[in-house]
């Protein structure tokens, strides 16, 4: 593996990750993050688009003039974004229901069209598709474990409701961990998803701020102690 996709690789996971770092995304990352079925739901969708619109720009980087290249790219995840609208509205109906308007407001997503802009029109496919994975995973990553913060919190289950997403037979992919009477509202509710989000990109900070005193404590390596004796 070359050093360049070392690179995109720990820019889209960890180094500039569009959730955590970036902070693009954040009014549907909030907003469905409630559930892990949720959560994995929108960012497999976003995932496609940035993958698909992100090949696509830089397969007619070469032919779109740069005066209009913005609305250009607009049109291109737009079309992605019907795409996987259609899609999920005819093969998981409920889960389509679940997200809402946040299916098509994924065309504002600012990270799509900034990977557009700043990596897909300068690369080629190639490097410009693996950007949109690594870049796509990033933001499923934050959008899953966030996702999975909330419901265990809220509920006391993981993947409740993966039928949505995944069939009928996902039904035994529900884990209950706990038992509650009573949901616990702070966690499924919007405040409960700046408290989490705060949570994760502290915890990022911390691990970055740990790694860089690592890096830069000096390292000292004890001479050996020279013997002495005296002559008579």
């Amino acid at each position: 593996m070359t050093e360049q996709l070392r690179d995109i690789i720990n820019q889209g996971l960890w180094k500039n990750n569009p959730a955590l770092v970036q902070l693009l995304g954040l009014c549907p990352l909030l907003a469905v993050s409630a559930t892990v079925t949720n959560a994995l739901g929108l960012g497999l969708a976003t995932l496609f688009v940035l993958l698909g619109s992100n090949v696509t720009v830089a397969i007619v980087r070469e032919w779109v003039p740069k005066e209009i290249r913005i609305p250009v790219f607009v049109m291109i995840i737009a079309a992605f974004v019907t795409m996987i609208e259609l899609l999920m509205n005819a093969f998981s109906h409920e889960l389509y229901l679940s997200l809402g308007i946040f299916i098509p407001l994924i065309v504002t997503n600012c990270a799509i069209i900034g990977r557009a802009e700043a990596f897909a029109s300068k690369n080629s496919v190639p490097l410009a598709a693996f950007d949109g994975l690594m870049m796509g995973l990033g933001f499923l990553a934050v959008l899953v474990l966030l996702g999975a913060m909330r419901e265990l919190l809220g509920q006391g289950t993981l993947f409740d409701g993966a039928h949505l997403l995944l069939g009928d037979w996902a039904k035994v992919l529900r884990i209950e961990i706990m038992q509650t009477e009573t949901k616990f509202l702070l966690a499924i509710l919007s405040p409960g998803a700046f408290l989490g989000m705060g949570l994760l990109i502290a915890l990022k900070n911390y691990i970055d701020a740990k790694q860089q005193s690592q890096q830069d404590e000096p390292i000292t390596e004890k001479a050996p102690r020279a013997r002495v004796t005296s002559l008579d």
